[in-house]
């Protein structure tokens, strides 16, 4: 099982942009997909986006749409969330998973890694 860490968050004010980074400490095998999913305070993980790692197909959630590009370097095996036009509702931990087959379900990510906090402020 493969390890992630995530990094790249800190403080943006509103409009302003991130690029969050996934390393994985193994092979990402071309069946697999990752994805994006964030957490606020008191809520629940959401998801946020997924790629296929083989292929690239990707799929975002509504409220990201337009604005988060996810993108995959296959050979250094590293995830990336490039955050655009950023709003204070984008406040969470970002945590990048990887499931066995195409996803958009949490329950379907795991090897979790430690998160990377991103704050918008307004």
């Amino acid at each position: 099982q493969v390890q992630l860490v995530e990094s790249g968050g800190g403080l943006v004010q509103a409009g302003g942009s991130l690029r969050l980074s996934c390393a994985s400490s193994g092979r990402i095998f071309n069946s697999y997909c990752m994805g994006w999913f964030r957490q606020a305070p008191g809520k629940e993980r959401e998801f946020v986006t997924s790629i296929s790692w083989g292929d690239g197909n990707t799929y975002y959630a509504d409220s990201v749409k337009g604005r988060f590009t996810i993108s995959r370097d296959k050979f250094k095996n590293t995830l990336y969330l490039q955050m655009n036009s950023l709003k204070p509702e984008d406040t969470a931990v970002y945590y990048c998973g990887v499931a066995a087959h195409w996803s958009i379900t949490v329950a379907d990510f795991s090897s979790w890694g430690q998160g990377t906090q991103v704050t918008v402020s307004s």
